[in-house]
């Protein structure tokens, strides 16, 4: 292989490199928040049988043959290939484990995220080929396998998605319905809430906060010990808050005004709507950082508020306040101007603990779910390990 950067292509389509799916077009997926530059003559050609890497996550096995022409972010190496071989052979040699853990070794930089794999480096590790009829066979039979893998574990993502579309559903009904189906209804006159039962309320988020305040920022960098940093990847879809891998941040004089504690609600500023940390225990000692508001509320029950903001009501509303593109600014009057249905107190405990219930039920067979798809995508590396390595043959030349 060699490296080329070929440049000044602005019209032809935009490519993405995904660790899962290869190189596919960037309009195919709507998970792709990387922001597209105006100005696209910067952007790197790809040719259909070139191969692109992600330098930053080689190591994570970021990199594939490419079945499209298109442009990619310059940040891309594009290699062409300079000897026969059967490309997609090739395709799933340099993904496996064995290669994986040669670019970790190669990577340089400070953390993981800055992690950086040179080109030249690259280029000068050493590959063993098989004959070229093997190497078909060998990538044949992988296609076909891994194709018959990944099926299941699409049926199995598709499950696990109608299991939290049903778990939205029943939260959405239960804070906004209640529990007792025979109860008379009204008009809220909210579009995002519909009716709700008579002696419940509709209140504008702003009149239960408490206060709110934009999250700490230390330029000093992270520590070995001290204040864990909540951030956004530390939210869980859930609501919850996993400060299992978050950095710590040294102490300094002002930070005590950004201590997190039992109650506290932390909205991400970007990203879109419902996504959000909620601190429901005791935890370690732990501030928030600059991209998140912290909001505390008075006189609810913050279990029930949880719920409430992992609705469809609230996660419509809010989405309709809140401006900007794909990463869109969510500021704290976006949060304060939307609209909560509060149930007396005590129905507010009887709901949550009701949902406690049923979304714990929901969640267990979404992990069982979950469970089956890295069963199989464990063992769709080891099929790929072991024809790749020789370990196991396959038949050809018959």
């Amino acid at each position: 292989m060699r490296n080329k950067s070929v440049k000044g292509y602005p019209d032809e389509q935009v490519l993405s490199l995904y660790r899962d799916y290869g190189v596919i077009p960037k309009d195919s997926r709507d998970d792709n928040h990387n922001i597209t530059s105006e100005d696209t003559s910067g952007y790197k050609l790809v040719d259909e049988g070139d191969f692109v890497i992600n330098k930053m996550k080689a190591w994570q096995g970021s990199m594939a043959v490419s079945g499209y022409r298109g442009i990619i972010s310059p940040a891309y190496y594009i290699c062409r290939f300079t000897a026969p071989v059967y490309k997609q052979y090739i395709h799933y040699l340099l993904r496996n484990e064995t290669y994986k853990a040669e670019y970790l070794r190669l990577s340089t930089g400070l953390r993981v995220g800055q992690w950086d794999l040179n080109i030249e480096d690259f280029l000068h590790i050493p590959m063993v080929l098989p004959p070229m009829p093997e190497q078909q066979a060998i990538a044949d039979f992988l296609d076909k396998k891994c194709s018959e893998i990944d099926e299941m574990v699409s049926l199995q993502e598709k499950i696990i998605e109608e299991l939290k579309a049903y778990k939205q559903s029943v939260i959405t009904e239960a804070v906004c319905k209640g529990l007792n189906p025979n109860v008379p209804m009204k008009d809220s006159g909210i579009e995002w809430i519909g009716q709700i039962p008579e002696g419940w309320d509709i209140v504008q988020t702003r009149r239960i906060v408490f206060n709110h305040l934009q999250g700490y920022y230390d330029a000093d960098g992270y520590v070995a010990s001290g204040y864990r940093l909540l951030r956004i990847t530390d939210l869980s879809t859930n609501g919850n808050i996993v400060l299992t891998e978050a950095p710590y941040v040294k102490e300094t004089p002002q930070i005590s005004a950004f201590l997190l504690k039992q109650g506290d609600f932390c909205f991400a500023r970007t990203g879109g709507a419902g996504s959000f940390g909620y601190v429901s225990g005791d935890i370690e000692p732990a501030v928030f950082a600059s991209y998140l508001i912290r909001f505390r509320f008075i006189g609810q029950d913050t279990d029930y508020l949880r719920y409430y903001f992992l609705s469809h009501s609230f996660i419509g509303e809010v989405g309709s306040l809140i401006h900007g593109g794909v990463n869109k600014n969510i500021h704290a009057d976006n949060i304060k101007d939307t609209h909560i249905v509060l149930p007396p107190v005590e129905e507010q405990h009887a709901i949550a603990d009701y949902l406690d219930e049923k979304c714990n039920e929901i969640d267990t067979l979404i992990s069982i779910k979950q469970s089956k798809i890295d069963a199989l995508k464990e063992y769709k590396k080891s099929i790929i390990y072991e024809y790749i390595t020789g370990k196991k043959e396959v038949p050809y030349g018959n």
